[in-house]
């Protein structure tokens, strides 16, 4: 987690001053199952990819494929299943990083999956934490969080009554969900709360009401394009709120400083999350490179061509 949070916030640095290209997800949506695949390039790195994956109800199937940017050559085959979840939750860091306030110490997490656990792990990373509560569908999902996660971070993780509860006990909020319902309201929040909302990827889902948009100071994406496509929670707060794009700011703006964050210890801010290639190409090159050190991983004939 350490090395992706210096991979992600280096991209967005890359990202702001023009020394990267990320293309938004496109998605093939089919009866059965799904192709979604989404492409980025960091050339001073010599790196550019694509992340491609499928969904059906049997499984989530994710790679990446890796490229050498000035030669065109293969370089990489990986799987990214868990590269993916270790990059979104870094992101997540990274936004709390540059947003949360300095005494943030209080988490409070929406969903118990594994998504979940690495968006503990990254803000127990750029934050000193006193005590976490999560809240998920099920009582034995979320106890069974509480007790792996409190043992991994040495840290007091307990179970939530509520998604209200765990809210109002936060002063960083994480939501990891496949909701189409929002499952955080404004009204929870407490003044200087900063927000994650990683869960929701598609334009019919949502995790943050119209209350919660319209208390933020501060409403930051990872990407405006792809934010304007998949992004349920602002699509569709923003024609709720009859309130337009013109005040969203990408992370890399805030990250680079060309931007403020946030102002007052009684801001609210958001970071409202799709995910990027541009992370996973910068996740995956820092493998390939440690890979290669190391002796790791299998040639492929296709590669050697």
């Amino acid at each position: 987690m350490e090395r992706a949070l210096e991979r992600v916030e280096s991209s967005l640095r890359a990202q702001h001053e023009g020394q990267a290209t990320n293309r938004p997800r496109q998605r093939i949506l089919l009866p059965h199952s799904s192709l979604h695949y989404m492409a980025a390039s960091l050339p001073e790195e010599n790196l550019m990819g694509m992340k491609i994956y499928t969904v059906s109800r049997e499984a989530f199937r994710f790679v990446v494929l890796l490229f050498d940017s000035e030669s065109g050559a293969y370089l990489a085959l990986i799987e990214a299943d868990h590269l993916g979840r270790i990059r979104t939750g870094a992101a997540s860091g990274v936004a709390t990083k540059f947003l949360a306030r300095p005494d943030a110490s209080r988490v409070g997490l929406i969903g118990a999956g594994r998504q979940a656990r690495t968006q503990l792990e990254a803000v127990a990373r750029v934050r000193k934490l006193s005590a976490a509560k999560v809240f998920s569908r099920t009582r034995e999902s979320r106890e069974e969080f509480c007790r792996e996660m409190s043992a991994k971070l040495q840290l007091n993780v307990e179970p939530a009554e509520s998604a209200e509860a765990a809210v109002r006990f936060a002063d960083v909020v994480i939501t990891a969900t496949n909701s189409n319902e929002p499952v955080v309201r404004g009204e929870w929040l407490r003044l200087g709360t900063h927000v994650n909302a990683i869960g929701a990827n598609m334009a019919n889902r949502r995790e943050v009401d119209d209350s919660a948009l319209e208390r933020a100071a501060v409403i930051i994406v990872d990407d405006l394009a792809q934010a304007r496509v998949e992004a349920g929670d602002l699509i569709q707060g923003f024609a709720a709120l009859q309130r337009g794009w013109e005040t969203t700011f990408e992370l890399c703006q805030i990250v680079a400083g060309a931007r403020p964050g946030r102002t007052s210890n009684d801001d609210i801010t958001i970071f409202k999350s799709s995910g990027i290639a541009l992370w996973d190409v910068a996740a995956a090159g820092f493998i390939y490179r440690q890979a290669l050190k190391r002796g790791m991983g299998k040639p492929l004939a296709l590669f050697e061509k």
